[in-house]
Parts: C-alpha cells; sequence; structure tokens
C-alpha cells in the first residue's frame, strides 16, 4: 500500500503541462494497463463502459485528471444542474491531517483539470500564460546577462567617469525592476496579474470556513486558473455568482449542511441552465453529534446526499484500495509483488461496497473466509446498517 500512496502523493504534474492535452492523456506508467480508466472514458459514449472495472490511478495528477473527466462526463451525459460527489481518501485512517488538508494537493489539480475541461476559454488562457513564461524565462536571462554587464562595467568606471557611472547605476535600477517583474511571472506560472484578468464564466469553491478560503486566496492562484474564485459556507454571502458555470464544495460538513442547502438551492434558481454542475468533494454532510440518526440527518440524505451520483471514488488500504470512475465498475485491489503494476483486481461491483464487505471479499480471497452461499447481500445489509450508526 506504500507504493500507491507514495505515488500519489509525490507523483504531480505542473498545471502548465495540462495546457497542452486534454486532462485524460496523461501517459500511464511502464506496465500499467492499457484499460485504463482514463483511456475508456475517451469514448464518446461512455455508457459503453458501464460494465467494464475501474483501473488504479498512477499517481495523484492521473487521479485528480480522471476524476474531472468522469464529472465532465457525468454532466455531458446528463445535461444543466448535475450534482456528483467525488471521494478521495488515501490517509489510510491515519488522523494526523484533517480531510481538507490532506487532500488540497488533489483538489487543486482536480480544479484545475475541471477548469479546462468545463470552462470555455480556459484551456486558450493557459496556453498563453505558458507562451509568457517560456518568453518571460528567456528575457530573464537575458536581462540577467545585461544585469552583469552593466554592473561590471559600472565598476570599472574612475571618478572622472561618474556621469557614465549613474547612467550605469540607473540601468541596473531598471533592469532589477524587470527581473523582478519576470520572477513573479514565472512564479505564477506566467500569469501576469497587471495584464491578464478574466471576465468568463466561473468554477467557485466553496470551504468550510472563511480561514481555509482566505488560505486559499493566498495560496491557491498560482496553482489554479484565473476563473476559479473562493468562497466559505455561513456568514453574509456577498460574492457575485453571476456568471458561476461549476461549483465545488470542498469537504462540507455536518455543520455546513444547512449553509450548503441554501448556497446550493439558491444557485441553481439564480443560473437555471447556465449552472453546467455542482460537486462535493468528499462530502461528510451527516453526523451523529449535529443531524442526529432520526428524521433530521434521513431527510437530509433525501434531499441533498442521496441524488449525488458518485463520478469519482477511491480509498486506499492497508493491504490495497477500493475505486471507482464513473460509470465503470466498483473495484477492489489487493496489493501484489507479482503483478507488473504491483497490484491485483480481486473483485468487482456494480455498487459501493460497505467496510465490513470489502474486507470480507480480502478475507475470502485470501483463504480466511468461505464465500457466502448467497452471494454477499446480507453482509452488504449489515454493513451499511453498521456505516450508518457510525456515520449518523
Amino acid at each position: 500500500m506504500k507504493t500507491l500512496v507514495a505515488a500519489l502523493a509525490l507523483a504531480t504534474v505542473p498545471l502548465s503541462t495540462l495546457a497542452f492535452a486534454p486532462a485524460p492523456l496523461l501517459l500511464k506508467t511502464a506496465g500499467s494497463s492499457a484499460t485504463s480508466s482514463s483511456l475508456l472514458q475517451l469514448s464518446s459514449d461512455p455508457l459503453l463502459n458501464a460494465n467494464k472495472p475501474t483501473e488504479l490511478p498512477d499517481s495523484l495528477a492521473d487521479a485528480a485528471s480522471i476524476a474531472a473527466n468522469a464529472c465532465h462526463q457525468l454532466c455531458l451525459n446528463n445535461g444543466p444542474m448535475t450534482r456528483c460527489r467525488v471521494d478521495f481518501d488515501t490517509s489510510i485512517g491515519d488522523e494526523t491531517y484533517t480531510t481538507l488538508k490532506s487532500s488540497t494537493e488533489f483538489m487543486q489539480q482536480f480544479v484545475s483539470s475541471l477548469s479546462l475541461a468545463c470552462v470555455e476559454g480556459v484551456r486558450e488562457e493557459k496556453q498563453r500564460q505558458v507562451m509568457k513564461l517560456v518568453e518571460a524565462k528567456a528575457e530573464l536571462r537575458d536581462v540577467q546577462e545585461q544585469m552583469d554587464e552593466a554592473t561590471a562595467f559600472a565598476g570599472d568606471e574612475d571618478e572622472e567617469g561618474s556621469e557614465k557611472s549613474s547612467e550605469q547605476s540607473d540601468i541596473v535600477d531598471k533592469l532589477s525592476q524587470r527581473e523582478e517583474e519576470l520572477m513573479q511571472i514565472i512564479a505564477n506560472q506566467g500569469f501576469d496579474p497587471t495584464t491578464d484578468s478574466w471576465d468568463g464564466a466561473k468554477l467557485r469553491i466553496y470551504f468550510p470556513d472563511e480561514g481555509s478560503a482566505a488560505l486559499a486566496r493566498r495560496d491557491w492562484k498560482s496553482e489554479v486558473p484565473s476563473c476559479v474564485e473562493f468562497s466559505a459556507c455561513g456568514g453574509v454571502q456577498v460574492a457575485d455568482t453571476s456568471k458561476d458555470a461549476v461549483i465545488l464544495f470542498f469537504c462540507p460538513r455536518a455543520s455546513e449542511a444547512e449553509f450548503v442547502e441554501k448556497i446550493l438551492y439558491k444557485v441553481e434558481e439564480k443560473r437555471g441552465d447556465e449552472l453546467m454542475l455542482t460537486v462535493m468533494v468528499n462530502p461528510l454532510l451527516v453526523d451523529m453529534g449535529v443531524t442526529g440518526f432520526g428524521m433530521a440527518g434521513r431527510r437530509l440524505r433525501e434531499r441533498l446526499i442521496d441524488g449525488l451520483v458518485p463520478a469519482y471514488y477511491l480509498r486506499t488500504l492497508p493491504w490495497g484500495a477500493l475505486t471507482r470512475v464513473w460509470p465503470q465498475l466498483f473495484t477492489v485491489w489487493q496489493e501484489d509483488t507479482n503483478e507488473s503494476t504491483g497490484y491485483r483486481m480481486i473483485k468487482a461491483m456494480d455498487r459501493l461496497p460497505s467496510n465490513p464487505e470489502v474486507e470480507d471479499i480480502y478475507d475470502i480471497e485470501n483463504g480466511d473466509m468461505n464465500a457466502p452461499s448467497e452471494g454477499f447481500g446480507f453482509l452488504n445489509a449489515l454493513g451499511d446498517f453498521v456505516n450508518g450508526m457510525t456515520r449518523l
């Protein structure tokens, strides 16, 4: 399991790389299956893949691009105001970091890929920024060479050449200022805040609280396209949502459930068919301490949660992983050093298996348990009850 977690954590791709090809076209590593989830999604009719197993991603960047492509395909298939969810958990039970913190890097790359797929004009803008980045790097080299020459020339001047020395000093100052401007453009991956602005459709991310949204406004600007806006659940909503085409709720918790509902219904009513897609990433909107196990929790599920289509699911396990790409099958994978990819698929299902059921699948595969004569129906029902009691 360490192999997959390490790959997902370390193998990342700069946003500029994504500008030249659709997200699903990221290369697979040597030895990986030719029928990868991303390749299967290239079909003009994604429903043709409904009975095909889902492959594991090769990296965090691969997982993010596959998830974005699945959401886009789902939107194309279902039409405007599609609601779906993306679940990404590689913590294996480690609670050192919050879900929001541990999934931030995935979210940044997912948002970048989804913007490229869903928001018109983003790909063209990104290509322009890539060209600016290349030009800025080339100009920076020239500027630094000129600065070295000017500095050396100024140092050779004697007192009789003070006027020339002053001119050279002015030149060095101008070159230094230009150097700072170019380095800022490079740091922003080709985005120039003095000339670049976005007037098209927007993708808006709602964070659980204003603190998280403020940090994202500060730290995410160079990681995501300029069409992305940052907001928070709760408080007074003053942001202009008149151009929102895609909205995402990042790790919404049960304490924000009421705000999530209000925001979602308000934006859907205001934008109508102009709102393409709503995605909830790692939602945990039902909690026993907040919504309870009674009627309130059940009604919330019926109104908000049950209607979310699982577009992408990836959860790492101590001994493997569980994954799914819409509209393909859920698949359970076990580590296997004899396989070229390091993993072997041990089960494919048309629904999300419960936690106890996943462990039973592993035990049956490894001879620690006999397969039930009537399949997993009873185990699944028991598992759903246990999961319900645990989460609600």
